[in-house]
């Protein structure tokens, strides 16, 4: 029976954040759940990704065993009420279906904000661990190269890449662009609400500047902090942080201006400092532009830019899915062709066995120049009788027809007696 690729997820748009932190999984968890399903149910190919928007998990499989991981999966995070979860799961238990799932993940296109720059990096992480437990086979291996190929097509073939499409990685890309000439600069972030944890994992995967998080509840910022090896603050030091860094990234929830120009002419800037103001209403007065070297960024301007970026994301859209058609086409056909493969390798191994044995019946009284001359000849041979059927069978494998050729095979050559004889 053929293995069939399968999958099952839960997101943002099939259950409420309160669900998905339920079943969210951690890296040693991920590692846990593989090799049981590896125990239990014999998969030797899975995929399984986290993020705080999903989980999902991939896997080859001649049998459909989704209901069975599913509850696996809620029994290994302590949940015993299963029927309560499952519908929260949507399946894709037809390849075609998985197949087109992952690739939309992967690129972005099933991304709470289209075309998430994180979510490659993070299907690499989780492909990574499937390969560090020996569970990427060579269906999952040519699968996510073709996932990886596919996403630099996106890159620099579309504008799906270009921009940033959320007001938090606009924070990021804006902080980028304007301390390029800073070496290792410093950001201040205020404030942990949504948009401030954020911006605090765009940053994490970034890596070009000194964090340091500031928010009224310190135990938030401990864990944010340990989380992505930033530096902490407390409220009590907003002065003098402010006159460390370089950018001040604030979205705390406040009646009033935080930052004003009273705070800031005590600061004293020596150099330029950046305010990026994501507040609403706004936490950092506009007048403190009237000093020199303040620049000040507030929440509209980055909306305008995240909104233009994200407009051409979704300009992009068909050319996207066009590249992605085309790469499930050509995987298929892969996928296709290998199915066929043992019974080329046994042609070949079986033709192989008659060169070998015909070759040394006669090489006995001959040089080993003329040796040399006959295995060269008689490999050609080989090749050639192998062209015909090997292309045939990758024909028919397009067709749907590959069952017939592969039978036929078989039984003019008597590949399985054949291949007794040679183990």
């Amino acid at each position: 029976m053929q293995n069939i690729f399968k999958a099952f997820s839960i997101s943002y748009k099939s259950a409420p954040l309160a669900v998905r932190e339920q079943v969210s999984l951690t890296e040693d968890e991920i590692k846990s759940f593989c090799l049981s399903i590896k125990d239990i149910f014999s998969i030797q190919e899975c995929l399984v990704v986290s993020t705080c928007n999903r989980t999902e998990v991939y896997y080859v499989s001649t049998n459909d065993v989704t209901q069975d991981l599913i509850k696996t999966l809620l029994v290994q995070k302590g949940i015993t009420n299963s029927e309560f979860y499952v519908d929260y799961f949507s399946q894709f238990n037809n390849q075609s279906e998985a197949l087109k799932h992952l690739f939309e993940v992967a690129i972005g296109l099933q991304s709470k904000v289209i075309g998430d720059l994180q979510i490659p990096t993070q299907i690499k992480q989780s492909y990574q661990i499937s390969a560090d437990l020996n569970m990427a086979g060579p269906f999952l291996h040519r699968l996510m190269h073709t996932v990886f190929y596919s996403n630099k097509r996106v890159a620099q073939e579309t504008a799906f890449r270009d921009g940033a499409a959320s007001t938090s990685y606009a924070a990021v890309a804006l902080t980028e662009g304007l301390t390029q000439n800073i070496p290792n600069p410093k950001v201040l972030i205020l404030g942990l609400g949504e948009i401030g944890i954020d911006v605090c994992k765009n940053f994490a995967s970034k890596e070009f500047a000194q964090i340091t998080v500031m928010n009224r509840t310190r135990t938030k910022a401990e864990k944010l902090a340990l989380e992505n090896n930033f530096s902490i603050a407390d409220y009590e030091d907003l002065e003098e942080e402010i006159r460390k860094a370089d950018v001040i990234i604030s979205s705390v929830m406040i009646n009033k201006p935080l930052i004003n120009r009273e705070l800031i002419e005590k600061v004293g800037i020596a150099t330029f400092k950046y305010f990026i103001d994501l507040s609403v209403p706004r936490s950092v007065e506009d007048n403190i532009e009237e000093i020199a070297g303040v620049l000040v960024y507030n929440i509209d301007t980055l909306r305008e830019r995240a909104n233009e970026a994200l407009r051409k994301r979704m300009e992009s859209i068909p050319e996207v899915e066009r590249i992605i058609e085309e790469s499930i086409l050509g995987f298929n056909d892969w996928s296709k062709e290998m199915i066929v493969s043992p019974t080329i390798n046994k042609l070949k191994n079986a033709l192989e066995q008659i060169r070998k044995e015909e070759v040394s019946r006669h090489l006995k009284n001959l040089s080993n120049a003329e040796s040399e001359k006959i295995e060269k000849i008689t490999m050609s041979i080989v090749q050639k009788i192998m062209k015909s059927p090997v292309l045939n069978l990758k024909a028919a494998c397009k067709r749907g027809e590959a069952d017939q050729f592969v039978d036929l095979l078989n039984d003019l050559f008597d590949l399985e007696k054949q291949e007794a004889l040679i183990w």
